[in-house]
């Protein structure tokens, strides 16, 4: 190799490395910032949202008197309104708070064939969940999580004295998805399976103390709107 084949190479290997560094100072120049972590990182939208939904609740109907043979025990079903809250982690994984009451009619539908009382439900379920991002205005998404049933404001049908029903803390599963009419507002469609199996006990005039299990395990089936800050 000659002087100038040697000249050419380090000609070469300079121009080579400013080019290098050139691309490296473009590619920090255009690359995008980093969201702040409070914010959804596709769409810089606040992590919170709400949804208002119609909600129906569709009971098991399951449930015994201990020491009755053939006893059953009936729930009945209800609609109620029902607020949730959600937080967005990522864009992917949030975490949902639903709130709503309702109350259930029970009856003892074998044995004995009355009915029981009346009873108020508060059920707060989080549930922690994953959503799809890959169907544009559609975002389906999948969750499960805890609940805690509180019963409370039970009353007696005649015949029936001091019903009572006992609290509960059980797991939830969840399926749903949003179809986001533009950046804040969508419309929602979501079904939970919540495991609710408790005691429960009441006196009665004949019977005397009676106490068994109440296999409740509803089906909240809801519709209704979304909106994301």
């Amino acid at each position: 190799m000659n002087m100038n084949d040697a000249q050419h190479l380090r000609w070469i290997a300079a121009l080579g490395a400013a080019f290098f560094a050139c691309g490296a100072a473009a590619a920090e120049l255009t690359s995008p910032p980093v969201a702040p972590v409070a914010e959804d990182v596709a769409t810089g939208l606040s992590p919170w949202q709400i949804r208002l939904r119609a909600l129906g609740v569709i009971t098991e109907d399951s449930g015994s008197i201990k020491g009755v043979p053939g006893s059953d025990l009936s729930y009945s079903d209800s609609l109620i309104p029902e607020l949730d809250i959600s937080y967005f982690f990522t864009d992917n994984i949030a975490a949902e708070l639903i709130l709503g009451t309702t109350y259930a009619n029970i009856k003892e539908d074998g044995a004995v064939n009355v009915p029981v009382g009346r009873t108020w439900l508060l059920p707060p379920t989080l549930t922690l969940q994953y959503h799809f991002t890959d169907f544009g205005a559609f975002k389906p998404y999948v969750g499960a999580g805890i609940n805690y049933s509180l019963f409370y404001n039970q009353s007696e049908k005649p015949g029936f004295h001091n019903l009572h029903v006992d609290n509960h803390v059980g797991a939830a599963l969840q399926v749903g998805f949003d179809y986001m009419v533009d950046e804040h507002w969508g419309l929602n469609f979501d079904m939970k399976k919540i495991f609710l199996e408790t005691d429960w006990k009441a006196d009665h005039d004949v019977l005397g103390p009676l106490s068994g299990k109440a296999k409740i395990d509803p089906l909240l089936i809801g519709a209704g709107v979304t909106y994301r800050f």
